[in-house]
């Protein structure tokens, strides 16, 4: 445990605690204190809430980040079960060594060529 005694309300069996909290939702109900939402109330709770989470640009900034990663994932998954369904072409070798997938060849790099001064 957390160093906390779960005593009273905490040490009771989770339906039995439930019990306790419907009984107190059903008073409230039939006293007339109990808050039920507007659709309209509840769009505008909504938006403020909305706005106040969106003024933490850390905080939107890692939400978005998070959404990026999931979707480039779920794109390279895709593009991974893609290339299982077909055959990978094999370089041939010139030497007499064993061919090899083409995913093993060395990569040649590219460099930028500035079209300005390749006259």
């Amino acid at each position: 445990m957390t160093g906390k005694s779960r005593r009273g309300f905490a040490s009771m069996d989770p339906a039995r605690q439930r019990e306790i909290a419907s009984k107190g939702g059903r008073a409230a109900h039939e006293k007339g204190t109990a808050h039920e939402w507007s659709s309209d109330e509840a769009r505008k709770a909504g938006r403020k809430g909305g706005v106040t989470v969106s003024r933490d640009r850390v905080h939107m900034a890692t939400i978005g980040r998070e959404g990026g990663e999931s979707r480039s994932a779920a794109a390279r998954q895709a593009r991974v079960a893609r290339a299982g369904d077909r055959e990978m072409p094999l370089q041939v070798a010139r030497e007499g060594g064993a061919p090899r997938p083409a995913s093993d060849r060395p990569r040649t790099s590219i460099t930028h060529v500035d079209e300005s001064t390749a006259r």
